[in-house]
């Protein structure tokens, strides 16, 4: 069931599962809290699971104007303490991790744990680590028309054939307006401080197949991070919540409350 609350200047949309400590989901560039539907119920067994809407993004307005990351993060920090929480277990997918780093750089004390996947490190932007980011943004500009060939960057060919339905998902992305415009703005801003400034215990993950973020980006980030543990995924593409919401859910599991890790 979606809730709302109001943090700062925005009406965030969200929804709330299980009991325990709280664990707050962060979506990717082009998703919705949606995308963690498959796996909540793996994890709202251990936590108080939180997904919500990043500002214009699902059911979340904010003001008409493009916000930063940095807003993204205040929007996070203030987020958690309208829920209730002084700090939570923070996990972040995609542009998710982006924003979950900028929250442990600028909100150190909102962050318990750190989880980060298929993302890449703050500051440098992604055109300049993942080269055939020129290609995504043709494909993604190519709409509807080029639904199944980006379907395969998100997705493995091998779980594309068990799910052919998934070929179709970009297919009915909205036209261009002036929310997913400042959307793209969003996504396209950094921070000058780098993950190497990220003082929360973290765990880094990457899909063994994902075209989006090449695995070693996202992987490379646990040797700028002190402390942190990387794990590669198997045949896993960029969407392990969606793909593989249980072995996801295992590693978070294990990180985060070890010994929940076999429940």
């Amino acid at each position: 069931m979606t809730d709302f609350v109001q943090a700062g200047e925005v009406r965030v949309a969200f929804e709330r599962a299980g009991q325990g400590p709280a664990l707050v989901l962060m979506h990717g560039a082009e998703a919705t809290r949606g995308m963690f539907a498959a796996l909540v119920p793996h994890l709202s067994k251990h936590f108080t699971v939180i997904s919500y809407d990043q500002r214009d993004c699902g059911d979340t307005e904010g003001p008409e104007r493009a916000a930063t990351l940095a807003d993204l993060a205040g929007d996070a920090h203030l987020f958690i303490k309208a829920m209730g929480f002084k700090r939570a277990h923070v996990f972040g997918s995609s542009f998710g991790g982006r924003v979950a780093q900028a929250l442990a750089l600028l909100h150190p004390r909102a962050i318990d744990h750190l989880a980060l996947a298929s993302t890449w490190p703050l500051p440098r932007p992604y055109e300049e680590l993942c080269p055939e980011a020129r290609r995504l943004a043709e494909l993604r500009e190519g709409l509807p028309g080029t639904a199944e060939e980006l379907a395969t960057w998100f997705f493995p060919e091998a779980y594309l054939q068990q799910r052919p339905e998934l070929r179709r998902v970009f297919a009915n992305a909205k036209p261009s307006s002036a929310r997913s415009r400042r959307r793209t703005a969003t996504v396209a801003t950094a921070l000058e401080n780098g993950v190497a400034d990220i003082v929360a215990p973290t765990l880094v993950l990457a899909g063994e197949l994902d075209r989006v973020v090449p695995p070693a980006v996202t992987l490379a980030m646990a040797g700028r991070i002190h402390g942190a543990d990387a794990v590669l995924l198997p045949a896993i593409g960029h969407v392990a919540a969606l793909q593989a919401p249980e072995v996801l859910a295992h590693h978070l599991i294990r990180f985060l409350k070890p010994e929940g890790a076999k429940a």
